[in-house]
């Protein structure tokens, strides 16, 4: 197996964060360094951040151009594969279809942006769902995990055994609770700042 390029032995990569500018969608970009790296330039969302990926050799002013350029094309990205509200409602509804025969019925499902301790939230006396906008963009998996999560609660209102035993019926339960419980992780890490690095 290939090594993980942010984890090789030798030369640390040089590390800067710093704010997006308005509207960028992320609430913080990390510009991360390689001597390694000739010409490439990569991008990617972890957590609510941006980590951007570029050439050690790169001048301060390439690297601001080529942050402006990776942000514009992870949103365009972004903006292709988030989901409506109506789709998100279709989608709980095949989920509980396919994992609950049916009996998971939402009056509502929608996205909401004041979440931000949580992944989602149900009212099970309104039927209702609501899933925090940070999840959008996150592998799909995951997206299903979080909507079936809340659709349980319909079911089950608690996290007692009957309610875990519910979603056992999906098969990446596991893999989606470990990768927001990753997430998290890395939102709560200290940030490099270049002068850390040097």
């Amino acid at each position: 197996m290939p090594a993980d390029p942010l984890h090789r032995a030798g030369k640390p990569q040089r590390s800067t964060t710093s704010q997006p500018p308005s509207g960028s969608g992320a609430s913080a970009i990390e510009v991360r360094r390689s001597a390694r790296r000739r010409r490439t330039v990569s991008a990617y969302r972890e957590g609510d951040r941006t980590v951007v990926l570029i050439p050690a050799r790169m001048s301060e002013a390439e690297e601001q151009r080529w942050v402006t350029v990776m942000l514009d094309k992870l949103a365009a990205q972004e903006s292709k594969r988030c989901l409506g509200d109506s789709e998100l409602a279709e989608r709980a509804a095949r989920l509980s279809d396919q994992y609950f025969g049916g009996r998971a019925r939402p009056s509502s499902v929608r996205w909401v942006t004041n979440q931000n301790t949580r992944w989602g939230s149900c009212t099970p006396a309104e039927g209702s769902i609501r899933l925090s906008h940070r999840l959008q963009g996150m592998p799909e998996y995951v997206v299903d995990y979080v909507l079936l999560h809340e659709l349980a609660h319909l079911l089950v209102p608690g996290h007692g055994p009957r309610f875990w035993r519910l979603l056992e019926a999906y098969p990446r339960t596991e893999r989606a609770r470990g990768y927001l419980e990753g997430v998290v992780a890395a939102d709560r890490l200290p940030h490099l700042s270049a002068d850390d690095d040097e």
